[in-house]
């Protein structure tokens, strides 16, 4: 096989890896869903390339209001690469204990909010200690990792603790060790990591799941739309509607703080 067709075949045993989680996407939907239903927040975090997965849950076409992302750019501000805000810097702050502390907060968690906490390797501090923290303030979290990577690596949290510690549910992109999945002969490492392909699978199976429960509950989701699709009108509609909804959503997360 070609490297290409070598990469889509490995693509491929990652759908198969997710279809096999079916049981844990959907007790994820029930969690997620109940959240929503109560006019709560599902609260996402990813560091590094793992942002990739909180801006694929919200906002963006085929997703709706309900969920929190929570981003820092200073751990995944990766354009720059070196100098300042360069890749180094991300790197070390996301191993920097207390940062996630810091980060929520900024938030007044609610009983019955629920979280999705992403981390390929489940090592690096700042998710491990956010799921952490998400857990001690009564938040019940779902993590995704890479099983097999995250068992292959040394964790960096203070007390040897990884992300599934933290976890009500695991679930596992399928990503190998290392996440890249080519080798090319004459290159002594492999190239083009598989934990994205895997991660959006999850992500977009549990939105479907979770979109389908608000609907059989009579509270269907304002869904961001393309113009192409219901045409320009209704798409602003929706566009509006969903963003305002989102500030309803996420404005007691603000108004309670320090009291």
């Amino acid at each position: 096989m070609t490297p290409a067709e070598t990469y889509l075949a490995k693509s491929a045993n990652l759908i198969d890896c997710v279809r096999a989680q079916l049981p844990l996407i959907s007790q994820t939907a029930d969690l997620f869903s109940k959240t929503i239903l109560a006019g709560q927040m599902v609260h996402v975090f990813g560091s590094g390339h793992s942002r990739i997965l909180v801006e694929e849950m919200w906002p963006r076409y085929g997703s709706f209001p309900g969920f929190n992302p929570i981003v820092e750019l200073s751990l995944t501000f990766h354009n720059l690469v070196v100098g300042a805000n360069g890749q180094r810097q991300a790197m070390f702050l996301e191993n920097v204990s207390g940062l996630a502390a810091r980060i929520l907060r900024n938030f007044d968690l609610k009983a019955g909010d629920s979280a999705l906490v992403v981390s390929s390797s489940g090592c690096n501090v700042v998710p491990v200690e956010m799921a952490e923290e998400f857990q001690r303030r009564g938040v019940k979290v779902v993590a995704i990792i890479s099983k097999v990577h995250a068992d292959a690596s040394k964790t960096r949290h203070p007390g040897g603790k990884k992300l599934q510690d933290f976890a009500d549910i695991v679930l596992d992109t399928g990503a190998p060790v290392g996440d890249a999945m080519v080798k090319i002969e004459g290159l002594e490492t492999p190239v083009a990591p598989g934990s994205t392909v895997g991660g959006c699978l999850l992500v977009n199976a549990i939105k479907a799941e979770v979109a389908d429960r608000l609907v059989k509950a009579g509270q269907p989701p304002k869904v961001l739309t393309a113009g192409a699709v219901v045409g320009v009108e209704r798409a602003t509609a929706l566009f509006e509607a969903a963003y305002d909804e989102h500030a309803r959503r996420i404005a007691p997360y603000y108004a309670g703080l320090g009291l």
